[in-house]
């Protein structure tokens, strides 16, 4: 086969833009946006499900990449694949603030590990929550999920067409909020069982001054906490896999 410069250029305007939507997403997507995944493989995957999603696509946009509107275009494609990974990378970052809250209720606030998800220091009740939340979101297989959720975007805001930033905005603020509210109904098991023990050994206190009460209320808070996150592990799983769909359907609700 035989390539003139004006079929190359013909073949980048159909593949760029599926292309620059699809690895805006996995830059800020859970999963494919952590320091495991590499930079080469993100590549290689977004490339390919571009070509797969070309022939899917409505209509066919021919915009010169290197013009003013080729620009603005860019801009437009990246702006959508990133807020619908940032709305999936929101509801693990409601995990980790779930696991914050424990872990400084019950004493383990200083105990940090680095999270590969997102390359930063958290609790290790955190970082446990963050693995829980990773396992389940590969075995519903959401990350099949949000790639399919980019190639029905196109149908939904297809290439070319008007988009509001504002009201994606106001959608992703939205929704950011609701997750961190329901952050805390992850960890409100744990956190009253500990608030309950924090009060009564209030109590003992009062009644036996002379205990030490530093000596024995880490260990039993620590172990108390451990063991009811241990019982309210079914009920985390279930919130957890709401929220998962939750952030799947609001990947394509925020494009209107």
């Amino acid at each position: 086969m035989v390539f003139t410069p004006d079929d190359v250029v013909q073949l980048i305007q159909v593949y760029l833009w599926p292309f620059l939507r699809v690895s805006a997403m996995m830059l800020a997507a859970p999963i494919f946006s952590a320091s495991y995944f590499s930079v080469r493989t993100r590549i290689i995957l977004g490339l390919a499900v571009a070509f797969l999603a070309v022939p899917l696509l409505p209509a066919k946009v021919a915009v010169d990449p290197l013009s003013a509107v080729g620009l603005l275009l860019a801009l437009r494609e990246l702006l959508v694949g990133l807020a619908m990974g940032f709305v999936m990378q929101l509801v693990f970052g409601a995990v980790v603030v779930a696991g914050h809250s424990i872990a400084m209720s019950m004493g383990l606030g200083f105990a940090m590990s680095v999270d590969p998800q997102n390359g930063v220091q958290v609790p290790v009740v955190s970082q446990l929550n963050v693995v829980l939340a990773t396992l389940l979101f590969l075995a519903v297989d959401g990350h099949l999920l949000l790639l399919a959720a980019v190639i029905e975007s196109f149908s939904v805001l297809p290439i070319g067409s008007f988009v509001h930033p504002e009201g994606m905005f106001a959608s992703v603020v939205a929704l950011g909020s609701q997750l961190f509210a329901s952050a805390l109904l992850l960890g409100l098991p744990t956190l009253t069982s500990i608030l309950m023990i924090n009060v009564a050994f209030g109590v003992i206190t009062r009644a036996a001054p002379q205990l030490n009460i530093f000596a024995v209320g880490f260990p039993v808070t620590i172990i108390a906490g451990f063991l009811f996150m241990f019982l309210a592990l079914p009920a985390f799983l279930a919130a957890m896999q709401r929220f998962l769909s939750l952030g799947l359907e609001q990947t394509l609700l925020i494009l209107g």
